[in-house]
């Protein structure tokens, strides 16, 4: 154990299993990237903008259920930062942010690049703090740990004053690992629960969110494949169940199938779990009503404070979904609970991801139909936001577990950082980032940082030219009145040659088939640049012309 309070700081990381931090260097916390130096056991990743960091790390927490861990310094490079703490937060996933802070001696006196962290970021995490005594380092991380972790997972941010992470002979005891809460479902309620679901003529099940893990995608399909209950999955929360189980019967969220929003209106039993029903699993809280009158609602949760919150439960399980799916699987009471609409529901998802064909020189769908038939069924798909992304919720089955990094608050640019994440993360696995025009560009710095560190990724670029989302919605409200919304873009291939990577300008749905063809016989960073029709908004075939008419 060291005693310089730099030092200290990394030897807590190293303890919590830290093994990857990402960071954009800077003066405040050099004693921190001085002590990182010499450890073989945490690898620094040095990014390109402060955005990009805090969505990488988000995206490892995400993939590992241990908080990704992020440095920046304080002012621009916090408040940049700030995107990935706001994803992590709206996404229920862990996060732990550092911010190299001014020096106590130089506090409220708005000092160069001064910013009240604790009062900036607590809104948008679940604790903010600074450290501002050296002893109580080992107090604070575990601390950060236990609360990025605990209850509904989310992001933490503890300001680093630069004088204390300078200061030596510091006497403090690294504390030790510290392990997620398991908390099981009350019994009780669990048999009253098997009770609701008994006595329901029309259940259905929406799944994935806070804490959902490989231990809850196991135990929860098992269980809901032998009553035979139709499981949707959450707004990009579709990894949450194997697609391939007999009664997955969708995602929810923008542009879902019709035939599952009129089975999730006809239900008259709803079993949530682990998910919000936040306002684009609910179409804006239309789809379900916080009071859904006709509708029973059971609400599984690891968090007592989400429970009832906006939704009124009829029965509230505060429990881990692991813990909880665990449970559900191995209940037996001797009753006998049996449905036919599982495979029903199943049925109506699998001809509606079926991808068909349209009449474009590049047709997206017919474009995921060549995806499906070359990728590995196990890719990891990353992608921010922007109307390109429906047609991989469509369309894409994701197979793994986790295979979608995506985020629900609907932050563009996640996509790139992301990948570069996950390639390092998973080496042995396929990583796809997909992007739109304007969504790419808002990252498209950490290509350099993907080349640097060697990530195996591949991106595949949807170019319309436009902010494709906003101009679809301006049509609709102000018809023919296009205005803000169009995009001069770059040679993307170049862009990423420039970089050290492969790209490829595509134009055609043949040429598509082939050149995603040629880019996955490479290795490093491949581009494939596809020109598309404005006319394809949206994987549920809306069209400009279309919305004119309207």
């Amino acid at each position: 154990m060291s005693n310089q309070a730099a030092a200290l700081l990394v030897d807590c990381l190293e303890a919590q299993g830290c093994d990857r931090v990402f960071t954009v260097p800077g003066e405040s916390f050099l004693p921190v990237l001085d002590a990182l130096r010499d450890r073989t056991a945490i690898e620094t990743i040095t990014c390109r903008q402060e955005g990009g960091v805090t969505f990488m790390a988000c995206a490892d927490g995400t993939m590992t259920g241990r908080p990704g861990v992020a440095f920046v310094t304080r002012g621009p490079g916090a408040t940049n930062a700030s995107i990935g703490v706001h994803t992590a937060h709206q996404d229920s996933q862990p996060l732990i942010l550092f911010v190299g802070d001014v020096g106590r001696e130089m506090r409220d006196r708005e000092g160069f690049q001064e910013v009240d962290f604790p009062a900036f970021f607590a809104p948008i995490c679940k604790w903010a703090a600074r450290i501002d005594r050296a002893e109580r380092i080992p107090e604070y991380i575990a601390r950060a740990y236990a609360t990025a972790i605990s209850g509904r997972p989310g992001p933490v941010v503890l300001a680093l004053p630069e004088d204390m992470l300078h200061e030596d002979g510091v006497e403090a005891q690294v504390r030790p690992f510290v392990h997620k809460p398991a908390q099981p479902p009350c019994p009780d309620a669990l048999s009253a629960m098997m009770a609701m679901i008994g006595d329901a003529a029309a259940p259905l099940a929406i799944i994935g969110g806070a804490g959902w893990h490989e231990k809850a995608r196991t135990y929860f399909t098992q269980f809901a494949e032998r009553i035979g209950l139709p499981v949707a999955t959450a707004f990009r929360r579709q990894d949450a169940i194997p697609p391939s189980s007999s009664i997955y019967a969708g995602n929810l969220g923008y542009g879902p199938n019709t035939k599952l929003l009129e089975r999730v209106r006809a239900a008259d039993l709803l079993l949530v779990v682990g998910a919000r029903l936040g306002e684009a699993t609910t179409d804006g809280y239309t789809l379900i009503t916080p009071d859904h009158p006709g509708q029973q609602l059971i609400h599984v949760h690891p968090d007592p404070e989400e429970l009832n919150r906006v939704y009124a439960a009829d029965l509230a399980l505060c429990a881990d979904p692991d813990e909880f799916a665990e449970s559900a699987v191995m209940w037996d009471d001797g009753s006998v609970i049996s449905f036919d609409a599982g495979a029903e529901a199943h049925a109506e998802w699998l001809a509606w991801s079926t991808p068909g064909k349209a009449d474009f020189p590049l047709d997206l769908t017919r474009s995921m139909a060549s995806l499906r038939e070359q990728l590995p069924a196990d890719a990891i798909i990353c992608n921010g936001a922007g109307n390109f992304a429906g047609w991989w919720h469509r369309y894409w089955h994701y197979a793994g577990f986790p295979s979608q990094l995506a985020p629900t608050c609907g932050a563009m640019g996640y996509g790139i950082p992301a990948a570069v994440a996950a390639a390092l993360r998973h080496k042995d696995r396929c990583v796809v980032a997909a992007a739109g025009d304007g969504d790419f560009m808002m990252n498209v710095q950490e290509l350099a940082t993907a080349v640097q560190y060697e990530a195996d990724m591949l991106v595949i670029i949807f170019d319309n030219s436009a902010y494709g989302t906003i101009r679809m919605h301006q049509e609709r409200e102000y018809p023919g009145r296009v205005a803000s919304t169009a995009l001069a873009n770059p040679d993307f291939a170049a862009m990423t040659e420039s970089f050290g990577g492969w790209g490829k300008r595509v134009e055609t749905t043949a040429d598509f088939a082939t050149a995603l063809t040629e880019a996955l016989a490479l290795k490093g960073v491949r581009l494939l640049h596809c020109i598309c029709d404005i006319e394809q908004l949206s994987a549920g075939g809306a069209t400009v012309s279309g919305l004119r008419s309207r």
